[in-house]
C-alpha cells in the first residue's frame, strides 16, 4: 500500500481557547498545546512517520498559526518530512485543499484528527489492512452510554443503543473513492457533514469499521488533556522483566 495521510490540525478550537481565558498562561489552541511534554499534533504525526507504507505526510493548520507555527515547530515538522496545508474555514475545506496535495502515485487517503493523540501502533496496522481488504475503513468504538433523546429540556426518549458505534480517526479510503466523495460535496447539506466517512457513505460505498475503545481520545476541552496524558502514561510503563534489584519499581518512574 501506498498510503498518504491527513493530519487535520486547523480547526478554530474556538470552546478549548474559551475555556483557558482566565488563565494567565499563554493561551493555545488545543492541536499545539502539551500533552505528557510533546505538542498533540507531534504526537499524532509520530504514529505514521517512519511507516513504510506511509509514502507522504500532509497536515493542515490555520492561516494564522502558520508563522509561529513554522518558527516553533519548523524543524519537527521538516524532520518528519511533513507538508503544511493552509486549512480552511471548515473542516472538509482542509482536507479538500490537503487532497489537491497528495501524490498522484498514492493508493489510499487516511485523515487523523491531530488532537487524537493516544493512537495504538495495532489500531493503525488493523485500521490500513482492514482498508486494503474493504477498500474503506475507520476506527470506532462501541457506545456504552445511555443515551437520552432531548426536546425543550425534557427527555422525550431512551435511544437504543445496540449496533451505534462512535466515530473516530484514523479513516482510509481508496484515493480516487475519497476524492469521488469530495467532488460530490456540493449536493450534500454542508451543515450536516461531521467526518469523512460520511461523504463516502453518501456514494453508496460501505466502510468497515476496527473497533476500539475510549482512550483513542479526541481532546475537546483542557479536562481532556490530563486524561490523554494518563492514558499514554498507562501505556508507557513496561514493568521490568526478572529481578531489578530494591529499587527497580522507582526506575520505572
Amino acid at each position: 500500500m501506498k498510503i498518504a495521510v491527513i493530519i487535520c490540525a486547523a480547526g478554530s478550537s474556538k470552546r478549548f481557547v474559551e475555556k483557558q481565558k482566565h488563565n494567565l498562561e499563554a493561551v493555545k489552541k488545543k492541536q499545539f498545546s502539551d500533552v505528557a511534554g510533546r505538542p498533540a499534533f507531534l504526537r499524532s504525526i509520530e504514529f505514521f512517520a517512519g511507516r513504510d507504507d506511509v509514502k507522504q505526510i500532509i497536515m493542515t493548520i490555520p492561516a494564522e498559526d502558520e508563522e509561529l507555527f513554522k518558527i516553533t515547530h519548523g524543524a519537527n515538522i521538516s524532520f518528519h518530512g511533513v507538508k503544511l496545508c493552509i486549512g480552511g474555514s471548515e473542516r472538509f475545506e482542509s482536507v479538500a485543499k490537503a487532497l489537491s496535495m497528495v501524490k498522484d502515485d498514492i493508493e489510499f487517503v487516511a485523515v487523523h484528527d491531530a488532537v487524537r493523540c493516544c493512537l495504538t501502533e495495532k489500531w493503525v496496522n488493523d485500521v490500513f489492512a482492514s482498508a486494503e481488504k474493504n477498500g474503506a475503513a475507520m476506527l470506532a468504538n462501541p457506545v456504552v452510554a445511555t443515551l437520552k433523546k432531548v426536546e425543550n429540556g425534557k427527555i422525550v426518549q431512551t435511544v437504543d443503543r445496540r449496533g451505534l458505534y462512535e466515530a473516530q480517526t484514523p479513516q482510509i479510503f481508496k484515493k480516487d473513492m475519497l476524492l469521488k466523495a469530495y467532488a460530490n460535496l456540493e449536493k450534500l447539506d454542508k451543515s450536516k457533514i461531521s467526518d469523512d466517512s460520511q461523504l463516502v457513505e453518501a456514494l453508496g460505498e460501505k466502510v468497515a469499521i476496527v473497533e476500539t475503545d475510549f482512550s483513542n481520545i479526541k481532546i475537546t476541552t483542557k479536562a481532556d488533556i490530563a486524561i490523554a496524558e494518563a492514558i499514554i502514561k498507562s501505556r508507557t510503563v513496561d514493568k521490568p522483566q526478572g529481578y531489578v534489584g530494591p529499587y527497580g519499581n522507582e526506575a520505572q518512574w
